[in-house]
This record gives structure tokens, sequence and C-alpha cells, in this order.
């Protein structure tokens, strides 16, 4: 049996076969789906890559448990404990290669409208000889001359691309809005529930972004300090009230008439979450107290121990490499790349109500191949893509310049730490609060 899955395991390392596990238990999967996922395992692996880079305590236990340490980074020309492989520096050079490897994909699979040529097949396929480019571009970049000058464009740079991931990433959410409210409004003609289903997950998240406000109120704020945090968090409240008048209102509902209160109450929660994350972000500010210097608006549990700051910290990282994931793989699907105006959507706009509505139906009919003992693959691009290949690398070109830009906290990248990437810096708290704006 583990005959004809390593030769499937083959073909798709070295030919243009679509990837699958080896485990027959495993659902069938489509092609399209096997491609993105290999994809971003490709992004996540690089990610991970940054963040140990940018960790000084990676760095130490590396010296402590890898014998010969020192010799080894002599022998490979990376100086003293290997210096030139940790830090900012590195990140931004490791970074580049993964933009390149992504960038250069983006313009060799431009106008590729079916999956029979040859542009295709090494978009599909290949995954090893793909594997080794990777590692060629992201090795490639210590070797760059005028180190100074490359870091100095290649920061801004970044700086843009990052700025502009944001905001397809804010574009994808409320188009995700609007699915979810379509989706679940069509099922009120067969069945009531789907309307109590909307009103109660409205009623949830409005609930949630008002008890973010009173929690901001509460411990972001200061009778005697705090006044960015007071002023914002005044004007980004009142911005979500309006939007939600706005969403009811006869104007609008004329133009969108699935408007209603679903989408500002999604709109509402990621406000909130971007001001929280923004007054996180944001240098603390210290009061005098009884004669004592007093750190004031910080996260309650920022005073606890070494272990909750790992925690926060961990957590933290988790949704930045998540929501940059999803953004990246939605963002490439028709129905996203239509609304963020990159191609037409030709779909019917018919909608069957359900729970899980960010998967596609699997009503269609596609062609299946039994792999052997593996796993079965469906072919569901037989006729033409299902997705923009082009988009989708551009996005992970987005992507990689977001990561970079983020690891190294944006334009405060002196001495900073990986396990620092929840402190505050004045350039994270800008651009999650102009995100909060747009």
């Amino acid at each position: 049996m583990c005959t004809p899955c390593c030769i499937a395991q083959l073909a798709c390392c070295c030919g243009s076969a679509a990837c699958s596990c080896c485990c027959k238990c495993c659902p069938k999967i489509k092609q399209s789906t096997g491609t993105r996922i290999m994809y971003a395992l490709y992004f996540l692996l690089v990610t991970v890559l940054c963040a140990v880079m940018m960790s000084p305590t990676v760095e130490q236990a590396l010296k402590e448990n890898i014998p010969f340490y020192a010799e080894f980074c002599q022998t490979v020309n990376a100086g003293e404990d290997c210096k030139t492989l940790v830090g900012y520096a590195a990140v931004y050079k490791v970074c580049f290669g993964m933009a390149c490897f992504f960038f250069f994909f983006c313009i060799f699979t431009i106008r590729v409208n079916n999956s029979t040529g040859c542009r295709a097949a090494v978009h599909n396929g290949f995954w090893l000889l793909k594997f080794i480019a990777l590692v060629a571009c992201c090795a490639g970049g210590f070797f760059l001359p005028n180190e100074s000058t490359f870091l100095e464009v290649w920061r801004y740079i970044g700086a843009v691309g990052g700025f502009i991931f944001l905001l397809i990433q804010l574009m994808l959410l409320v188009e995700f809005a609007h699915r979810w409210n379509a989706n679940w409004y069509s099922g009120v003609k067969y069945n009531r529930l789907w309307y109590a289903a909307l009103a109660f997950v409205t009623l949830v998240l409005f609930s949630v972004g008002v008890g973010a406000v009173i929690f901001m109120g509460i411990f972001y704020t200061h009778p005697e300090a705090c006044l960015l945090n007071k002023i914002f968090l005044g004007i980004n409240g009142s911005l979500c009230l309006v939007v939600s008048l706005l969403a009811i209102s006869p104007f609008i509902q004329k133009l969108q008439p699935n408007s209603g209160l679903l989408q500002p109450g999604v709109i509402t929660v990621y406000v909130m979450y971007l001001t929280f994350s923004a007054f996180s972000s944001k240098p603390k500010e210290m009061v005098v107290i009884d004669g004592v210097n007093t750190t004031v608006c910080v996260f309650p549990f920022n005073s606890g121990t070494e272990s909750d700051k790992k925690i926060v910290t961990g957590l933290g990282t988790v949704i930045l490499f998540g929501c940059v994931l999803y953004s990246c793989l939605t963002s490439t699907t028709r129905r996203s790349s239509a609304a963020l105006r990159v191609c037409r959507n030709t779909e019917p706009e018919t909608e069957r109500a359900r729970c899980c509505f960010c998967f596609g139906d699997d009503t269609e009919e596609y062609d299946e191949e039994q792999t052997g003992s593996g796993q079965n693959v469906v072919y569901d691009e037989r006729e033409g893509t299902i997705y923009s290949y082009a988009f989708f690398h551009f996005v992970f070109f987005l992507g990689s310049l977001y990561v970079m830009m983020t690891a190294t906290n944006w334009f405060h990248y002196d001495n900073h730490k990986i396990e620092k990437l929840l402190d505050g810096s004045w350039s994270v708290f800008w651009v999650k609060m102009a995100s909060c704006w747009v």
C-alpha cells in the first residue's frame, strides 16, 4: 500500500500532479484547495523562521544546546555567534526572498485561465523544486550588496505594501459581512429561525462592541493622562454609531436591499479590536500618584507574572498569523476577487442558507481521481480556474511585506524582539488607528 502513495508524492513533488495525503480515510480534497494550502504552508514556514530570527530566547537556546555552535557560525561566515542570521536585518533579507518568490509567480501566472497549460502545471505542482527555489531566494538576500541602502529602501517598500495588505483585509471584512447577511437572509423565506439567528448574532456583536467601549473606557483612560485614548475612543465609537444608523437608513436600503445591522455589527467589533490593539501598542504613560510614578492606561494583566505576558504575546502572534493566512487564502476566491474589483464574478447570485457559508457549496460535480491508497483528489479546474493565480501570488507578496513590518515593529525595529510583539510603539499605534478610520 505504501508504494502507490510514494509514487503519488513523488509525482506531486517533481511533477504536475496534485498533492494529497497518504491516508485513505482523509476526506477528498479539491485541487485548487490543495494548491493554496501548500503555498500557505510555505508562507507559514518562512514566517516562523522570521519569528525565530527576532527571538533572543531562541538564539540563546541554540548557543546552549547545539555543539560547536560558534565554530559552525565561523565556518559559514555568519559572524560571531551567527549575528548576521538574527535581528531585523536578517528578517528583511528573508522576507525579501519570499516576496521575490511570490512576485515572480505573480508575473509568471498572469492571464492563466485554465489548468491545462504549462504555467498552470508549474503553479499546481513541482513542489519540491519550488521549495528549493524559495530557499534559494531567501538565502540570496544575504548576498545583496550595499546592505544599508537596501535596508533603507526596502523598509519603505515594506511599509507601503503592508498598509495595502491591511486595506485588502478590511475590504474582505466588509465583503464577509455582506455575504454573511445575504446568505442567512436568503433562508428567512423558508424558515423563520434564520431570522432569529440573524437577530441573535447581531445582538451579540453589538453587545461585544459596547462591552469593549466600556472596558477601554475603564482601563485605557485616566483623569490626568491618556488624552489621545479618550479622543480616539470617542471618535471610533461615534463612527460605529454613524455606520449603524446609515446601514438602516432608507437611502442605503434603496441601494443595498440586503443591508441590515449585521454588517455594522461585524465592523463595530473589528474596529473595537483594532482600537484595543492600538491602545495596547501605544507607549506606556506614567503619572505621579501619591508621590509614586505609576503606569496608567495599560492592559490590566500586563502587571502580572512573566507567564501572563508570554500568553498574551503568543495569543497575539497566533491572531496575526491567522489573519494573514485568512486574508491570503480568502481574497483569491472568485467572489472575493469580484468584491476587490480584481475580476468580474460570473457566478449566479443564488444563495443557500448555511451555517458554514464561508466554505464553497459542494454540490458541483467534478472529476475525481483515485490515488491508490492515498487521499482522493477532485480536479475542479478542468474547464477553468477557480481563482486568479496572479492575484493569489500578489496577495501573498503583500502578506510577506506585512509580516516583515509587523515582526520588526514597523519603523521601531532597533533592538526589537519577537517577545515584545505587543509592546508599545507609535508607528504601530498610528497604523492601526488609521485602519480603524478606513
